[in-house]
């Protein structure tokens, strides 16, 4: 393949593809800038030999057989076909990519904006961060060594800072020879003096410029000592590095006024980005109508610009109709734009489409690499995403590769990511650090950690150092994983690594202290950040107010707090989220400071009201909740719908209707119920009361305001009528129900169940309990124990017990449910079952209710067990359970049969009536006198049929 590296009006290279070779021999020829000589004739032709490596990066050959390569810098001229050996890999610590930038907005930049294949960008070796999307741009050092070319009016551009030779970005300039070269006059040479060291990478009269620019607001003036001189190149680095976007327009329009500087598509690139980035969508427009009417001709990075602006600005439809005009006209992505659009899909969470346009774009650039000649045993025969019908003969760089890894990661689809991480690797891409951190997010996020030590130790032999985002994703894995050990010793090696800790380190590792009340280890970070100046966000303000509370440090918490507030530096949304904090755990008091100092900084908003308010209602200060709430208007403030719901829902769980239902008919006068949840709200607090005949005014309501209710408003109004009993309300709340098209669910099913047993309705009960089960949340404990109560009393025992083995072998058999089977077994006379029911009862601890209690004695009682209904009774006392009158029946029985007169055991009585505790006592005496406790036990037998049981 023949390389011609053309001049563009932006003095950088273009690369065309020319005719077929055989590989791997590459021709260069570097045309300078045309430019006015006296005789009208001048041509110059500069001839270098190149070698190239994968991926087209190609190295400039020199005569002491060292290159230099694309960035400027100087290696050895060794073959790199080999991909990744050695020392020649990207990434590696023997120099040959020495620095990655990261660019802001996911696009590979360049002095111009932007790398360009087909809009004159020179060639630049590319990386795509995984992780956020953004891509990096290899940048070279510092040269050590001035180098000045002069060949007609070719010259390679250097600029002298504090003593060192330093190349812009190590590109060669071309530059013009009749430029006049105005940085000797005093005018400038003193303007010089004054500009900021950040344009000093730029070099020769560009900082000044841009001093002048920043500081005299008229263009004539500040632009006057280079007004006849300006070159393309300076001209764009002027408005690029504008920080504001009407400036930019100021300049743009002063060179179009001039007449005498040509304004070419890359200008109207940069400000096309400068614009999309400040969301001026209407003078985006005004420029594209302008390029039109002029003539000048969108190139690829125009369309990729105007993509990713759109689409970074929330407007991805409009975004696409820009890739649909870039194919109308016929325009094939270049692999920067296709990763733009990539992302474009990544972000908006549509990977299929991220894929399948990926695949697309390979298959088509793959048909034209076929064309061009090139040998398919020179290429893999598998592309990114290992189908051999797509990229197969694509080489592409770690850039797209990265994008591709992510967008699967983020898929899911890690199977698919990791087959591109390794044809990465065959293809000779040489992975850097973006690439591994993507990898080791990617899995760490999917619960693999093995993978991710295996990942580190890739990259430790790939000789790719770690870098500070390596680190906090490992920190925030092992965080997240409950490995707060491991967590903070990464913090300490990236440390020992020469590595700065960034505030997304401290941030990370401090919220995982904060949640776990480690307050000494997140003491020890806040005094470090603090040190460091590192600022604190308000995501760590709150987390740790939330820590020393939790630690029962309140006035820790507080001074916390009054280190921000102080400041002056706190947020409406802060402020709130300290109220809430303290509010939580019923600091009452600490939140209406909170809340009165929000007042004084005149920060106050409708967010502190709501949390407030949710403070009072957690401390069941509502009468305080509603005062508040009233008093918003005097602050000029309205409450949201949010605020009214939580008002009302807070009453009506307080048992509270009456206040709910004015709140919640102020809502509605205002337009702000837009559901049925707070009338559902009102509706349970008036049934929960009883008060049913309120709970259906209240539906009506909601019925004659065209507020439909849902399955759960149905839900309570059945339940309420199952707990009376009330079979008719019940049913036609299910009929209007079903009539509505509303699905039965679990719930109404329950309260079904619960009526049908009320009232004895066993073919209904079996009919509800049956659809139960077919519900996601299956059966319940109490739903099983109403059919045992129902089989009980229908001495169903076969149907009783098939439950009650269900329940036991669930391990959802509670209390209330052996109880029943005792009753059953007892109300059947069989005896033998029914001890050892109670037996089982004792053993599980199952015997701590009153009517569990009561069952037991009973039994005993019934079959002549005194010593064990005694024994069950002292126990009863013991354990704080009060006996109620069917105590004391059976305890009579056991009397009467033991010869105790009735007159006795009625005089019992009438003492426990008039003093319970000294009644008990006289009860318990008179017991253990009458049955002898010392006897020895002779149920060996039955014991013995208990264990067969």
């Amino acid at each position: 393949m023949f390389v011609k590296f053309q001049y563009s009006d932006t003095n950088c290279l273009r690369v065309f593809s020319l005719a077929e070779a055989t590989p791997p021999s590459v021709a260069l020829s570097v045309t300078p800038p045309p430019t006015k000589k006296p005789n009208g004739k001048f041509k110059h032709k500069q001839h270098k030999q190149v070698s190239e490596s994968h991926c087209g990066v190609v190295h400039m050959s020199k005569k002491n057989g060292f290159v230099k390569d694309p960035l400027g810098r100087t290696q050895k001229n060794v073959n790199f076909r080999g991909g990744g050996g050695g020392g020649g890999g990207g990434g590696g610590r023997n120099g040959v990519l020495e620095k990655e930038d990261s660019t802001r907005d996911g696009l590979l930049e360049n002095l111009e904006g932007r790398d360009e294949k087909n809009g004159g960008f020179g060639a630049i070796l590319m990386s795509a961060g995984g992780i956020n999307g953004a891509a990096e741009e290899l940048c070279a050092r510092s040269s050590s060594s001035e180098e000045t070319v002069k060949n007609g009016d070719s010259r390679k551009e250097i600029v002298k800072h504090n003593g060192y030779v330093r190349k812009l970005r190590g590109s060669t300039e071309n530059c013009s020879n009749n430029r006049d070269e105005t940085s000797s006059k005093g005018v400038v040479e003193g303007m010089q003096t004054k500009c900021s060291t950040k344009w000093a990478r730029y070099g020769g009269n560009i900082p000044a410029m841009l001093e002048a620019l920043e500081t005299v607001k008229d263009l004539d003036e500040a632009m006057k000592p280079w007004e006849t001189t300006l070159t393309n190149k300076e001209r764009s680095i002027l408005l690029k590095e504008q920080l504001g976007w009407e400036r930019a327009v100021e300049i743009f329009e002063w060179f179009k006024r001039k007449g005498c500087y040509e304004v070419n598509v890359i200008h109207y690139n940069i400000m096309l980005r400068i614009l999309g980035k400040a969301r001026q969508w209407c003078e985006v427009e005004r420029l594209w109508g302008e390029m039109e009417k002029k003539r000048i001709k969108p190139i690829n990075s125009t369309y990729g610009t105007l993509i990713d602006v759109y689409c970074k600005g929330g407007h991805r439809d409009k975004a696409m109709k820009w890739l649909e005009l870039m194919n109308e006209r016929e325009m094939e992505p270049d692999e920067v734009t296709m990763g733009i659009v990539v992302q474009m899909y990544k972000k908006a969470g549509d990977f299929k489409t991220a894929e399948e346009f990926f695949k697309k774009w390979s298959s088509r650039n793959s048909a034209v690499v076929g064309r061009g000649g090139t040998s398919s045993r020179s290429r893999s025969k598998t592309g990114v995403n290992g189908d051999s019908s797509s990229a197969s003969n694509v080489c592409l760089s770690n850039y797209t590769y990265n994008t591709m890894i992510d967008t699967y990661g983020k898929a899911g689809k890690l199977k698919e990511a990791s087959e591109t991480f390794e044809r990465m690797l065959q293809k000779g891409v040489v992975p850097n650090t973006v690439t591994f951190n993507t990898m080791i997010h990617m899995y760490g996020n999917n619960g693999q950690l093995a993978k991710v030590a295996s990942l580190m130790e890739k990259m430790e032999g790939a000789k790719c150092s770690p870098d500070t985002r390596t680190y906090n994703i490992l920190i925030s894995l092992h965080a997240k994983h409950d490995d707060i050990e491991l967590a903070a010793r990464y913090l300490k090696k990236m440390k020992e690594s020469s590595l700065e800790p960034d505030a997304v380190s401290y941030r990370t590792l401090l919220y995982a202290f904060s949640i776990r009340c480690m307050v000494s280890e997140a003491e020890e970070l806040i005094a470090e950040m603090d040190e460091k100046r590192l600022e604190i966000d308000e995501f760590t303000q709150s987390s740790l107010t939330r820590m020393y509370i939790e630690a029962g440090l309140v006035e820790k918490s507080w001074a916390w707090f009054q280190r921000f507030h102080l400041e002056g530096n706190m947020t409406s949304e802060c402020y709130s989220a300290t109220i809430d904090a303290f509010g939580e755990r019923g600091h009452i008091l600490q939140a209406e400071k909170v809340f009165e100092c929000c007042r004084q900084v005149k920060k106050l908003s409708v967010l502190e009201f709501n949390v407030m308010i949710k403070s009072y209602g957690i401390s069941k200060k509502f009468d305080r909740a509603c005062h508040l709430f009233d008093s918003m208007e005097k602050h000029g403030l309205v409450s949201d719908r949010c605020g009214y719901n939580s008002l009302v829902q807070m009453l009506a769980s307080a048992d509270l209707p009456e206040k709910a239902i004015f709140y919640l008919r102020k809502m509605r006068e205002l337009d702000l119920v837009i559901d049925c949840v707070p009338y559902c709200a009102v509706i349970s607090s008036y049934a929960k009361l009883g008060r049913m005949e309120m709970a259906v005014e209240v539906y009506k309501e909601m019925i004659d305001c065209g507020i439909k209710p849902d399955v759960i408003v149905y839900g309570v109004l059945i339940n309420a009528y199952a707990e009376t009993g009330n079979v008719n309300e019940a049913t036609y709340y299910i009929e209007t129900m079903r009539n509505l098209g509303l699905p039965m669910n679990g719930v109404v099913c329950k309260s079904l169940i619960k009526l049908y047993t009320k009232v004895g309705y066993l073919k209904e009960a079996q009919e509800s309990y049956k659809n139960l089960q077919l519900f996601e949340t299956g059966i319940d404990v109490y739903s099983s124990n109403c059919m045992i109560d129902l089989y009980s009393e229908r001495s169903m025992v076969s149907e009783a017990e098939e439950i009650f083995e269900n329940l036991k072998r669930n391990g959802d058999a509670n209390e209330f449910t052996y109880a029943m089977m005792l009753c059953m077994y007892k109300r059947n006379g069989r005896f033998v079952e029914a001890f050892w029911i109670a037996r089982k009862m004792r053993e599980l601890g199952l015997m701590t209710d009153l009517l569990s209690y009561n069952h037991v004695l009973g039994l005993y009682a019934s079959d002549g067990r005194y010593k064990e209904a005694v024994a069950t009774f002292e126990e009863m006392v013991k354990s704080l359970v009060r006996p109620d009158n069917s105590t004391f029946k059976s305890l009579g029985i056991i009397l009467l049969k033991c010869g105790v007169p009735k007159v006795a055991i009625d005089r019992l009585e009438t003492e426990r009536k008039k003093d319970q505790e000294s009644g008990v006592r006289a009860w318990a005496s008179i017991l253990s006198s009458v049955v002898d406790m010392d006897d020895d036990d002779d149920d060996e037998d039955d014991d013995v049929a208990i264990e067969v049981v």
